[in-house]
């Protein structure tokens, strides 16, 4: 049960042109920024901030999903993990295998270098303590320019953050992500928990 209600969309006509934007960007409105409202400059900066991790990118749209997801499953954030898995699934650049496959990434011959190196670097870095060795940093250098690497690492900043917010709330989840991962992670154990 979630721990501050989101608030009435229809309320916040201040915020609907970010509102729109996260939903266009999405398919769907999340309720995390319905809770957010609460605090309106917060939730103005925070879209801005995805909209530059996200269309300002160097990465592809499939790689910063999988990087989302990865870490997301890393920190055992439920809400985030239906809303990335949702993403990927639905980034026009990447292979569906890939996706059925990732938690193979080291050894799929489906993952480039590169791929595993980010997708490490997103897996170790959700974890607590942060368990990135200077090796892991590393491999990430003969496959990405720094730009690209900031990007990895402000991916996985970001959903640091959303992975906090979302399970100390219990956001509830959207019937557009239920529907996602009920259908495609619930064989692997995930289930709506706190966030139903």
């Amino acid at each position: 049960m979630t721990r501050l209600a989101p608030l009435n969309r229809a309320g916040l006509p201040d915020l609907e042109d970010h509102l729109a934007l996260a939903e266009a960007s999405m398919g769907f409105l999340p309720n995390s920024l319905l809770i957010m409202a609460r605090r309106p400059e917060l939730v103005k900066a925070f879209v801005g901030m995805m909209a530059q991790v996200n269309l300002g990118s160097a990465l592809s749209p499939g790689l910063r999903q999988m990087i989302a997801y990865m870490a997301s499953r890393s920190a055992g954030c439920l809400y985030c993990q239906a809303h990335t898995h949702h993403g990927a699934e639905n980034a026009d650049d990447l292979d569906a295998r890939k996706l059925a496959q990732i938690w193979e990434y080291e050894t799929s011959d489906l993952f480039s270098e590169g791929e595993r190196a980010a997708l490490r670097v997103a897996q170790l870095s959700a974890q607590v303590p942060n368990g990135v060795s200077d090796e892991d940093f590393e491999a990430l250098k003969p496959h990405f320019e720094e730009d690209q690497i900031v990007d990895i690492v402000a991916v996985i900043s970001a959903f640091g953050f959303l992975n906090r917010w979302n399970d100390t709330l219990a956001t509830p989840l959207e019937e557009v992500p239920v529907a996602h991962a009920s259908d495609h992670l619930a064989k692997s154990g995930w289930t709506t928990g706190k966030h139903a």
